[in-house]
């Protein structure tokens, strides 16, 4: 692990040595805030809890992740220094791994920052904290899966900006896929195993059944298993590169 620890340490402290990971948070923070409680209709609900915070994650993380994981890759091939990262006694699946870390862990990061709207809700009212901390958990996991997508899209090309596209629109797919309009839009055409296969396909969907505060092992093993298939494609496309 000291390998992934290595490339883990490089890559999270090279987020903070330029202004786009202090631009990236300030966004998200306004974003977050404003969203809730603006869009989200929080004073309008008459509830103190986060619901609306959590509902506008996904959307916020459609444009946001893309905007970090973009250059992960695609810039190393861009540059010509990902030669001298193969050259380095560490593995791909470790740089993969621990590039991905780095990200999560500076996700991760934006989140905590959001600790003053949590402080809010319970200044306003008696929320359940437990469920705002198990809606933290599932965004983070949300995050987790949106970062190794975009792991794998920057590993495919060299352009940051179709690394962005790409990211985006399977990650606006995967949003899509549980939406009822669109289950209701296939209902007719498709037979309901397929249906249900493709409402358990949704990101938003696991990510709000966390938020509820509901741990179900379903949903965590979701998260995981995305996050492991995306990156272990992020393996097989470094290698293939590196192999020609």
């Amino acid at each position: 692990m000291s390998g992934v620890t290595a490339i883990l340490r490089r890559e999270l402290w090279s987020y903070f040595v330029t202004p786009v990971a202090y631009v990236f948070m300030v966004i998200f923070l306004v974003m977050a805030g404003v969203l809730t409680f603006y869009s989200g209709d929080f004073y309008d609900r008459g509830l103190a809890d986060l619901q609306p915070f959590f509902d506008m994650h996904p959307w916020l993380y459609l444009v946001l992740v893309p905007a970090v994981t973009m250059s992960m890759w695609a810039e190393e091939r861009a540059s010509g220094t990902l030669e001298l990262l193969f050259s380095l006694p560490v593995s791909i699946s470790q740089a993969v791994l621990g590039k991905f870390l780095a990200a999560w862990a500076f996700i991760g990061i934006c989140l905590c920052l959001t600790f003053p709207i949590w402080i809010t809700v319970n200044y306003l009212g008696d929320p359940d904290n437990g469920v705002i901390l198990a809606g933290y958990v599932g965004s983070w996991l949300m995050a987790g899966a949106f970062i190794a997508i975009g792991t794998c899209m920057s590993t495919a090309t060299r352009s940051q900006i179709i690394a962005f596209i790409l990211t985006a629109a399977v990650c606006f797919l995967l949003l899509l896929s549980g939406q009822p309009q669109v289950l209701d839009f296939f209902q007719d055409a498709v037979p309901p195993r397929i249906i249900g296969a493709l409402g358990q396909l949704s990101i938003a969907r696991h990510a709000n059944a966390i938020a509820r505060g509901v741990l179900d092992l379903r949903d965590l093993v979701y998260f995981f298993a995305t996050i492991v298939a995306w990156l272990a494609a992020s393996v097989v496309v470094l290698d293939l590169k590196r192999t020609r």
